[in-house]
């Protein structure tokens, strides 16, 4: 799983939400036996608590905070998701649009302060769908009710158009 996103979505707890759903999928890859790769690009230090960087760990799971999805360290990043992919040979992505800055995704129910960067984050997709490993993606937390003259909606239809090219 590759995960562009401000929050690990690793929460515990018996009720399924909208911040357990990769823990979840690591619960069932215990079960199975089978590895859990989990990358997630895009926290927000801030957003998540002590206990979710502690379960990341535990997981054996691997990020990038946002701060360290810029322009100028876009090389270190492109090298470790191709790293990432190196080692999988399916990827389900999941786009979570309060990855983006409150100005370009002001359409979320938890709006990103900084965030990471729309050409960052197409840049980041590109190099995933040349690796031909994409099998599952997903655009999540979408609110139209928070949405500003149909921003995300937009900065959504535009993700999703790259990613069924």
């Amino acid at each position: 799983v590759i995960n562009f996103d401000a929050h690990f979505d690793l929460r515990g707890g018996a009720q399924g939400s909208s911040g357990t759903p990769f823990r979840q999928i690591a619960e069932l890859c215990v079960e199975h036996g089978a590895p859990f790769r989990y990358l997630c690009l895009g926290i927000n230090e801030d957003a998540n608590t002590a206990a979710l960087f502690s379960t990341a760990r535990r997981l054996s799971a691997q990020w990038r905070l946002d701060r360290d999805l810029c322009s100028w360290h876009l090389p270190d990043v492109r090298k470790r998701l191709a790293d990432f992919m190196a080692g999988v040979e399916r990827i389900h992505l999941s786009v979570d649009l309060d990855v983006l800055p409150a100005a370009t995704a002001p359409g979320v129910s938890a709006p990103a302060a900084r965030g990471v960067n729309l050409e960052i984050i197409e840049c980041l997709i590109s190099d995933l769908l040349a690796s031909g490993k994409l099998m599952l993606a997903d655009i999540a937390e979408y609110n139209p009710n928070y949405d500003i003259d149909q921003r995300t909606a937009r900065v959504a239809a535009r993700l999703t158009a790259m990613l069924a090219r």
